[in-house]
C-alpha cells in the first residue's frame, strides 16, 4: 500500500492541535499500515515537532504571508513538519523537501506545492532566529512555563530540559510469570539493548523502539510496560495478608497488576474507574498477567453508587491531574491541557480524596498519588487536606525530603517521570 509519511504526520497534528485529539488514540491507527521503520520515523517526528512547536510556528508564521485555513490548514503543520526535519534530524534536505512537497498530494492540496517548496527552501538557505522568549525556547505554552518557573525557581531549567528528552520505556518484569534473569536473558537473544535500575529491582529500560507486543513473554505475561516512577505506588502501597484494598481510578491497571503480584494473598483488591472502556484494558491487562481483582465501574468519588460499607485497609488513590508529569512521554499534553483545567482538577481531586478517606477503616493507609508536577495538585492539595482532616497525618516515604510534604518526583529524576505522592495514615 502506497502512502506519504509526511502526510501521515501533518494529519496527525492536525488532529491534535486544531482538533483537540489525543495522539496516544490517534497514533496507532495511523500506523497501523506502516513498516517498522516508518511507524519509529512517524512518531519520531510527530512527536518532535509537538515538543518543539512554538520554535518552528516562530520560524514558520514570518514566511507565510497569510495563515492557511480551511482544508489548507493541514498544509501549515505539513510546513512544521518539514521545518522540523531540517533543523532536527538527519534527513537528507533533498528528501526533506521533495517528500514534504510531495505530501501535498496526499493531502488534496497539490495547488500548494509550491508555497511547500518556496518556504522550505528559503528556511533551507537562511540562518533560522533564535527567540529570547523562554516559553518558546522550552517548546511550552506560556502559562505552564510561568507555573513551572515559579514552583521551581532555579531547578525548572533541569525540568524544562527533561521535558524536551525523549522519555526511556521502562518494563516491570511479572515475576509470578517469569525470573528477572529470564527475561534479561530473552532480551539479550534477541540483542535488545537495556539497562537496569538500582532504585527498581523489577524493573528493565529499554534504550530503544521497540513493538511491545513483539517483546520476548508479551503473551505470556511475562512484563508491563510502566514508567519507573509509577512503580513506585505498590511499594509504597505496602498490601499486606488479608488486607481489603482499593485501587481507585484503576485504569489501566499497571498498579493494580503490580499490588496483586506484591501481595497474592490479601483478601480483596478492587480496580475502580469511572470509563467503562478504560476498564477493557484493566480487564485485558490482568487477564495477560494472570491476576485477579474485582472490577467496578463507577465514579470514585459518588461512595453511594458503589461502596458495600465496609472499609478498606489501603486505598491507592491514582488522581486525575494535569499529566504534566508525562509531558516528556506524550508531548501532546502541553497543547491539550489549558491553564482554566487545573483549578478544575484541583478541586476534583479534593473531592475524590475526601469521599474516599470515609471509606477508609481507622489506622489505614491511604497513598494519594498524581503524574502531576503542579503544586497545587500535590503538595498543597495535601496540605489543604491534613488542615481539614484532624484524623490524618502524614507519613514519611523512601526518598522524600524530612521536610517536604509527600515525594515530588521530577521528570528525568532516576529517568523516572514526573510524579507525586503522599502517604495519609487515618488515626484510629
Amino acid at each position: 500500500m502506497k502512502y506519504n509519511i509526511r502526510a501521515i504526520c501533518a494529519n496527525l497534528l492536525y488532529r491534535v492541535l486544531e482538533q483537540g485529539q489525543s495522539l496516544r488514540e490517534q497514533l496507532p491507527a495511523a500506523q497501523a499500515p506502516l513498516t517498522e521503520k516508518d511507524k519509529a520515523w512517524v512518531q519520531e517526528v510527530t512527536y518532535g515537532v509537538l515538543r518543539h512547536l512554538p520554535l518552528l510556528q516562530f520560524w514558520l508564521r514570518p514566511m507565510l504571508s497569510k495563515p492557511l485555513k480551511g482544508k489548507n490548514k493541514v498544509i501549515e503543520h505539513l510546513l512544521l513538519v518539514g521545518l522540523y526535519q531540517l533543523n532536527f534530524t538527519r534527513v537528507s534536505a533533498h528528501a526533506a523537501l521533495s517528500e514534504t512537497v510531495n505530501a501535498c498530494v496526499t493531502l488534496k492540496a497539490p495547488s500548494l506545492k509550491g508555497l511547500v517548496n518556496a518556504i522550505l527552501r528559503n528556511a533551507q538557505r537562511q540562518t533560522l532566529p533564535q527567540p529570547e522568549d523562554g516559553a518558546v525556547q522550552n517548546g511550552l505554552p506560556n502559562w505552564l512555563y510561568q507555573h513551572i518557573s515559579q514552583a521551581y525557581g532555579e531547578r525548572a531549567a533541569d525540568v524544562f530540559n527533561a521535558m524536551q528528552h525523549k522519555a526511556p520505556l521502562w518494563l516491570r518484569v511479572n515475576r509470578a510469570r517469569v525470573t528477572h534473569q529470564d527475561f534479561l536473558q530473552a532480551l539479550t537473544e534477541q540483542q535488545l539493548d537495556f539497562s537496569l535500575s538500582e532504585q527498581h529491582p523489577d524493573a528493565v529500560i529499554l534504550n530503544q523502539f521497540a513493538d511491545i507486543t513483539r517483546l520476548p513473554g508479551f503473551a505470556q505475561g511475562w512484563f508491563s510496560v510502566q514508567d519507573g516512577a509509577a512503580q513506585l505506588a505498590a511499594a509504597y502501597l505496602n498490601p499486606q495478608a488479608d488486607e481489603r484494598v482499593l485501587d481507585a481510578c484503576a485504569a489501566p491497571g499497571g498498579k493494580t497488576g503490580h499490588i496483586a503480584e506484591l501481595a497474592p494473598e490479601i483478601s480483596e483488591l478492587i480496580a475502580l474507574d469511572s470509563e467503562a472502556s478504560r476498564l477493557e484494558r484493566v480487564k485485558e491487562n490482568l487477564q495477560r498477567l494472570g491476576h485477579q481483582a474485582s472490577i467496578i465501574c463507577a465514579d470514585a468519588g459518588a461512595i453511594d453508587s458503589w461502596w458495600d460499607g465496609k472499609p478498606f485497609d489501603r486505598i491507592l488513590l491514582d488522581a486525575p491531574c494535569s499529566a504534566t508529569g508525562v509531558i516528556r512521554r506524550h508531548p501532546d499534553i502541553r497543547w491539550l491541557r489549558k491553564a482554566f483545567d487545573i483549578p478544575a482538577l484541583v478541586e476534583l481531586q479534593q473531592q475524590i480524596l475526601n469521599a474516599l478517606w470515609q471509606t477508609l477503616k481507622p489506622g489505614g493507609h491511604l497513598l494519594y498519588a498524581t503524574c502531576s508536577i503542579l503544586p497545587q495538585e500535590n503538595c498543597q492539595q495535601i496540605e489543604r487536606f491534613l488542615q481539614q482532616h484532624t484524623d490524618a497525618c502524614l507519613l514519611p516515604l523512601p526518598g522524600s525530603d524530612a521536610e517536604s510534604v509527600g515525594r515530588q518526583i521530577l521528570p528525568g529524576e532516576q529517568q523516572m517521570d514526573g510524579f507525586y505522592y503522599a502517604m495519609l495514615l487515618k488515626s484510629e
